[in-house]
Order: C-alpha cells, then sequence, then structure tokens
C-alpha cells in the first residue's frame, strides 16, 4: 500500500504513540499545529492584500495627469504683455 507498509503496522505505531504521548498532549500538539497552519495562512493573506494596495496606488499615480509648461513660451507672453503695458 504505501511502500509496504500495511494499515497494521500504522495502526500499532499511532497505540505505541498514543500510549507514550497520551491523547491530551497529541490533542495539544494537534491544535497548536492548527493554529500556526492558520497563522501562516493569514500573514499570506494579508501580504497579498498589501501587495495589491501598493500596485493600485502605482497605477494611480501614473494615472493622475502631469501639467508640463514651455518656458520660453511663457517668457515670451510675458515680455509681449509688458510691451503692451509700455504703449
Amino acid at each position: 500500500m504505501l511502500g509496504g507498509i500495511s494499515i497494521w503496522q500504522l495502526l500499532i505505531v499511532l497505540g505505541i504513540i498514543i500510549l507514550i504521548f497520551g491523547t491530551k498532549k497529541l490533542r495539544n500538539v494537534g491544535t497548536d499545529l492548527g493554529g500556526a497552519v492558520k497563522g501562516f495562512k493569514s500573514a499570506m493573506s494579508e501580504e497579498e492584500k498589501e501587495k495589491e494596495k501598493s500596485d493600485e496606488a502605482a497605477r494611480v499615480a501614473h494615472e493622475e495627469p502631469g501639467n508640463t509648461y514651455d518656458v520660453q513660451a511663457e517668457e515670451k507672453r510675458k515680455a509681449e504683455q509688458h510691451k503692451e503695458e509700455r504703449h
């Protein structure tokens, strides 16, 4: 079945483990292991959410329109206004 290990051999090993550690200790180990797995999953989902937020923020930053100024055209316009004010 599993590489030459039968179900009876697995049951005997399980029985010996229960006799050595007791059911209460095994239950605590199982609870601790389950809590660790839950913690790992929640940490991974939080990391994914943070990554999505940072990606979304990066996309928003690129979508904002920027103002471009032509300095020479602005100076020329001011010079023309100044000439008109003189006359």
